[in-house]
């Protein structure tokens, strides 16, 4: 009997998916991947996870992830070559993540939906993301990456949503006053890692042939 595999249901864009591809695939685990149409979510997907956001992670023995920290965490535990989750950074890696999960995602949702938030300007919102990216700018005078001279999980897990934040309005980050921000995101974007979780693979329908993600 074959090995029952892993099952990733992921959306492309979304940035929560986004680095939990990157962490799945950097740990080098072995699963299918199921792209998913939000306006028509898998009945599959629902039925483990009811609250039908990606990323949903179904194990091999029916544990059921969904929450992108959470998946991120488990891949490493699985596999981190690179010494990713830093035990000695714990504490900060955990401290980052969930402020950028938490007041920097509003921001930045209201920053890029600012039309259904007609309560403030949408540089009104931009200035309210900014104070993060200013504090993530000083962190990178000090060292290549977020927390170390090498990439940790604070990196991945903030990275999708730095990049998102930057293309709601490439013009204005390109002149932005953050240069070590933008190099930083630079270099993750031309990243291996990055260009391969972002590969397209069509809306997965159930009796299709499974995709791996690679």
């Amino acid at each position: 009997m074959p090995t029952k595999l892993p099952i990733l249901y992921s959306f492309r864009r979304c940035p929560y998916a986004m680095r939990a591809r990157m962490a799945l695939l950097y740990a080098s685990i072995n699963l299918e991947l199921r792209e998913v149409l939000l306006k028509a979510k898998p009945e599959k997907m629902l039925a483990i996870s009811a609250k039908g956001t990606v990323p949903v992670l179904e194990l091999a023995d029916a544990v059921v992830l969904d929450e992108s920290y959470e998946i991120i965490r488990w891949a490493l535990e699985q596999n981190d070559p690179k010494n990713w989750l830093s035990a000695e950074l714990e504490a900060d890696i955990d401290d980052l993540v969930a402020r950028n999960d938490g007041q920097f995602k509003t921001d930045l949702d209201h920053y890029k939906y600012w039309q259904r938030f007609p309560a403030e300007s949408r540089e009104q919102y931009r200035a309210r993301g900014e104070l993060f990216l200013a504090e993530l700018e000083i962190l990178l005078t000090k060292q290549t990456y977020l927390l170390a001279e090498r990439i940790t999980l604070a990196d991945i897990a903030l990275f999708p949503f730095i990049r998102q934040f930057a293309f709601v309005d490439k013009d204005w980050f390109d002149r932005s006053p953050y240069p070590k921000l933008r190099a930083w995101l630079e270099q993750l974007l031309m990243s291996e890692l990055f260009l391969a979780v972002m590969k397209k693979s069509p809306p997965w329908q159930d009796g299709d042939s499974p995709i791996a993600l690679r």
